[in-house]
């Protein structure tokens, strides 16, 4: 090869190399200008979440919702609706209007028939098909626009929505009876401190007062005088309702309604406060799935979080691997019959186990009784959301639903590219140190909560 070929090649390679470099350079400032754009992307749907300029307006809420759905939040005024002191009518009480004997008698009456409705306009409940199960009391308007959530979602006419009611009122007995989107079954727990307001399981006036001391309450001698909790207090009706209530209505799907007793399927469990985004259904079905291939110990699945912003854009298809934790995997939770199975082999612990809280208990049961702890497959973007600002745990100044509602609404609409997930990406996450206090909550230290407990429990 001659000299000026030679010199010629080496130009040449010279330029290729050159060449290379710039590309790579190129290529280099390219993913860096996309990761940029990406991150503020990021960034600024992150904010937006948290920091959204929502109007909490009662027009702006509605015009968020189809028209035909309208019908599912006109309040009709009634005696039974009462405006408490801050302003809000999320809470019924009709008890002055309904005797006691009433009450238990539409009760049993509703119990004894399991009647379904819109049973012959939709397709029989199948193995697989979802059971959504909701447990309400007495805010009415929680419950609408839970109703309305459930109501745009895709896929539910083909599941059946249990409502279970610890608090007898015409008006949301009105409210359930008008759903015309799926199946829908009552059931009323017995126990109420509504059907039972001056008797056990309700405060009877010969009971011992919460804080006193168990000297002066034995010389008493009332009725739970040998039952104090273990922080020392006796127990408060209003709060072991919910305990108890949870544990009855689980007992009753798996056990005991006709339509549900042999369900193999998976048993949704919201609350009457919680909002469900449109693709709830479509993310449950795909928990499900994948974890027969890839998480085979997942026995419960979340679609709730409680945190304060949310990032759809990051995290709409990843869910989080981990220990049930109760404080922080009870909102939007589901298993099926075999899990369940389980936990009630473990009633007696349960029953006894010194927490008015049913999450915090079956925190327990998970860690101190079953073979195989409850493990919990959680939407990392939440499905579920939790709309009660005020209740049992929760007190604000401003009680009304509405600025919740409306931000909520906010953040499924600047959400919704990111629903329906073709995929997941699993997250391992493992149990804090500190996940549990050192011995229970308390308030239910009562002997009698305990049997009444075991007696709702059916193997």
């Amino acid at each position: 090869m001659s000299s000026e070929s030679s010199q010629t090649w080496s130009l040449t390679s010279h330029q290729i190399t050159c060449s290379l470099s710039w590309i790579r350079g190129g290529l280099v400032i390219l993913i860096l200008v996309f990761m940029y754009f990406q991150l503020n992307l990021l960034l600024s749907f992150s904010k937006s979440s948290e920091n959204l300029d929502t109007n909490d307006s009662d027009e702006a809420i509605l015009s968020m919702i189809p028209a035909e759905l309208h019908k599912f939040l006109s309040l009709k005024p009634t005696n039974s609706t009462r405006t408490n002191s801050n302003g809000s009518d999320d809470k019924i009480s009709n008890i002055s209007t309904l005797n006691i004997s009433y009450i238990k008698e539409r009760i049993a009456q509703y119990n004894l028939q399991q009647r379904v409705l819109n049973g012959n306009s939709f397709q029989s409940l199948e193995n697989d098909s979802i059971v959504i199960v909701v447990q309400i009391h007495d805010r009415i308007n929680y419950l609408r626009y839970l109703i309305v959530s459930l109501a745009q979602a895709p896929g539910i006419s083909h599941t059946l929505l249990v409502f279970s009611h610890d608090y007898y009122d015409e008006q949301m007995n009105s409210l359930v009876q008008s759903i015309d989107f799926c199946k829908v079954i009552q059931i009323f727990y017995p126990y109420s401190i509504q059907a039972h307001p001056e008797e056990f399981p309700g405060e009877d006036p010969e009971d011992c007062p919460r804080d006193m001391k168990k000297e002066h309450a034995v010389q008493k001698k009332c009725n739970n005088a040998l039952s104090p909790d273990v922080h020392g207090h006796y127990r408060e009706a209003k709060f072991t309702q919910t305990k108890h209530h949870w544990w009855w209505k689980a007992n009753r799907v798996f056990k005991q309604l006709e339509v549900t007793r042999n369900h193999s399927g998976l048993i949704l469990m919201l609350e009457e406060d919680h909002y469900v985004g449109r693709d709830f259904i479509h993310m449950l079905r795909l928990m499900e799935k994948t974890s027969k291939v890839s998480c085979r110990h997942c026995n419960v699945f979340s679609l709730g979080t409680y945190m304060k912003t949310y990032n759809y854009y990051a995290n709409s298809k990843k869910v989080e691997i981990s220990p049930w934790i109760g404080g922080k995997h009870n909102m939007g939770m589901a298993f099926n019959r075999s899990t369940w199975m389980q936990i009630v082999d473990c009633a007696s612990f349960f029953c006894g186990y010194d927490d008015y809280n049913w999450d915090w208990s079956l925190q327990q049961v998970s860690e101190k009784c079953l073979k195989q702890k409850l493990h919990v497959m959680v939407a990392v973007a939440p499905r579920v959301f939790h709309i009660g600002e005020c209740g049992f745990h929760h007190r604000k100044n401003n009680c009304r639903s509405n600025s919740v509602i409306s931000k909520v609404q906010q953040v499924l609409k600047l959400s919704r590219r990111y629903f329906y997930p073709d995929r997941l990406i699993l997250t391992y996450s493992t149990v804090p140190k500190k996940t549990k206090p050192s011995k229970g909550n308390g308030g239910w230290g009562d002997k009698r909560d305990h049997k009444l407990c075991m007696g709702m429990t059916v193997g």
